[in-house]
């Protein structure tokens, strides 16, 4: 049996249609990311999830118990069900330690006391336990969100774009600790995003959204090897337009650059990334620009280069 079954759940509001039928079973402490752009219907569906809002249809089920909805339970929610939200929701004027400690006011003393070191401790947060969050940095108002959505001891965690006010260097740090653990602790969780990067860093089972509805789910080799519409393909890189070849395309990273060959071009423009030279080539028969990775940052601007690429590599993508 399934621990987080989700059955045809949709959500509509009047003649829009934010979810369309959605169905998913999670087996205790899978790690899932959803990706999509932004109203594809990722953060809807995570409050249907939490028991905070009401899907048109379906069903949501953790083990043996329905989540109901706030039309059917008086308190929205579940402590077995956290949504931590990308903007923190913590208390201005409380500290640290306060904030971690809300959900367990009505716990044992003890048990709270014990629980709130644990979890400063696990997140780094010892030094800062008296500070507001005011005085934290975006990724320790972060961390102070995670922890208190932790403090209940969740079976499920939903992260609604939880690095998207972080800088490069916090959010691959955070997502690192994040990451280990909650695969300590067991934690379901579902993670929804519209970077690509964030979510193969926390996890490698990956499912498209689009529009509200799933267009491809798997791992991530499978999906950018084998995606099936060019929203998938784009996700994972630019895709170009094979002259006189229906619905083909290639990858820039897949394409080589040669003095000799069939598809000529012109380099129009060169951008200095980590690990390439990215270009941007004219070809000469119709006016069609192609991104192409320069490995060896060989060529220059004005230079005329023939693109190669071997057939296997070709992605047909009708939509």
């Amino acid at each position: 049996m399934p621990y987080l079954s989700i059955r045809k759940v949709s959500k509509s509001y009047d003649s829009h249609v934010a979810l369309q039928e959605f169905s998913l079973e999670l087996e205790r402490g899978s790690f899932l990311a959803i990706v999509g752009e932004s109203g594809s219907g990722k953060s809807t569906l995570l409050r249907i999830l939490a028991g905070l809002a009401v899907q048109t249809t379906g069903e949501v089920w953790l083990g043996d118990r329905l989540i109901e909805n706030p039309a059917k339970k008086l308190v929205p929610g579940y402590d077995e069900i956290k949504l931590i939200h990308q903007d923190y929701q913590l208390f201005p004027n409380s500290t640290v330690l306060e904030n971690i400690s809300r959900p367990l006011l009505n716990f044992d003393p003890s048990y709270r006391k014990q629980r709130v070191k644990r979890l400063l401790d696990q997140l780094g947060l010892d030094a800062y336990s008296e500070r507001f969050p005011r005085q934290l940095s975006g990724g320790q108002q972060q961390k102070v969100a995670i922890a208190q959505a932790l403090a209940v001891e969740p079976e499920v965690l939903l992260l609604d774009e939880p690095f998207s006010h972080l800088d490069r260097i916090q959010k691959h740090k955070l997502i690192f600790e994040l990451k280990e653990l909650l695969h300590e602790m067991g934690t379901t969780v579902i993670f929804v995003t519209h970077e690509l990067d964030d979510a193969l860093r926390l996890t490698d089972s990956i499912l498209i959204l689009q529009k509200g509805k799933v267009v491809q789910k798997g791992n991530s080799r499978d999906l950018c090897e084998h995606p099936k519409t060019r929203y998938v393909a784009r996700l994972f890189s630019p895709i170009n337009l094979i002259p006189d070849r229906f619905d083909s395309y290639i990858r820039p990273a897949d394409v080589r650059l040669r003095t000799k060959g069939e598809i000529l071009g012109r380099v129009v423009d060169q951008r200095y990334l980590v690990h390439y030279n990215s270009l941007l080539v004219q070809l000469k028969n119709g006016g069609q620009v192609w991104e192409v990775d320069d490995p060896f940052r060989k060529y220059q601007v004005g230079d005329r280069v023939y693109l190669h690429f071997d057939d296997e590599k070709v992605l047909v993508l009708k939509s």
